[in-house]
Formats: C-alpha cells, structure tokens, sequence
C-alpha cells in the first residue's frame, strides 16, 4: 500500500471527486493555477499525483480521504 503524507490526504480530501481518476483531474487542474511563488503547494501536489497515478482504483477506494484539520481553538 502506498503511504500518503497527513498533508496529502487533506489535499486530496479537498479535491475528491469520488474516484481515483477524477482526483487526478482535479488536481492535474489545481496544479495548473499554482504560482511559482507557491514551491511547497507545487511539490505537494505533485507527490500526491505521482502517488495516485502509482495505485489502483481498488487501492484507491479504501483511502479513508476525510480531512483531519487540527484546530488550536480547542
């Protein structure tokens, strides 16, 4: 199985489209308006695209993609 950063699962819960394939589109297209300013963003999205294009449909499917903010509100 292939392990996914905290910070990629959250990504990749923001731009879940419900399947793997979708997923890449979304961010395939999100990563096309990322500035050069935005290096980090930038090499987190492509680690996440490089990761699911790694994957099959199945082993996309048991991702639990539910984003786990961390509050200091608390």
């Amino acid at each position: 199985m292939i392990h996914f950063t905290h910070d990629e699962i959250n990504l990749m819960a923001i731009y879940n489209t419900g399947t793997r394939k979708g997923l890449l589109e979304e961010l395939t297209e999100m990563q096309s308006y990322i500035s050069a300013e935005e290096k980090d963003l930038n090499k987190l999205t492509a680690s996440a695209i490089r990761k699911l294009q790694e994957m099959s449909d199945d082993d996309y499917a048991a991702l639990d993609l539910v984003p786990e903010f961390i509050s200091d509100e608390e």
